[in-house]
């Protein structure tokens, strides 16, 4: 059985298989998590991304992790929030969906996911919250591939509160 956890902290240090990286479009770089782990990773990263030609809402493409601990990387885009009513939730469900998609198919035991589009991309951390716990259950309960461990990584202690209080309920 996969264990679910939160943990307050900063993904770039985990020592997981992968970690998620709630990227921009570009694949290139930016702020925020996207920011903290292009430096981390160093400019293998970069190069790697370059060729990969972007990313859309909702998909997810994989790297290796460079000077990470984490062997590889995730990249999905998240969606911007707009009020609810323009499929953000469909769109932050697919992100997390795909990224354990591409997991499975490299044989990721552990794996690492940041707050998807709760910073600049303004989504409510409440909702992200619930829609990021219900699509990897979904997820795990659908695939024949198990995972040893599901962490979402927190920077910030309201949102460690947050993911506390829904994976204990």
């Amino acid at each position: 059985m996969t264990v679910l956890k939160a943990q307050l902290g900063d993904i770039t240090e985990l020592n997981v298989n992968a970690i998620v990286n709630a990227a921009n479009e570009s694949l290139l770089g930016g702020g925020g998590v996207d920011g903290a782990i292009h430096r981390a990773a160093g400019p293998g990263l970069l190069s790697e991304c370059r060729a990969l030609n972007g990313c859309t809402t909702g998909q997810a493409k994989i790297t290796q992790g460079y000077k990470l601990p984490a062997n590889h990387v995730i990249h999905t885009v998240g969606p911007v929030w707009h009020g609810g009513n323009c499929g953000e939730a469909e769109l932050l469900a697919s992100c997390y969906q795909e990224s354990l998609k591409l997991a499975a198919r490299y044989q990721v035991k552990t794996i690492a996911f940041p707050c998807i589009s709760t910073g600049i991309y303004g989504y409510p951390a409440n909702q992200a919250v619930e829609v990021a716990i219900r699509s990897v259950k979904d997820f795990l309960n659908d695939q024949p591939h198990q995972m040893d461990e599901v962490i979402f990584c927190c920077f910030s202690e309201n949102d460690y509160q947050i993911y506390l209080s829904a994976l204990t309920t």
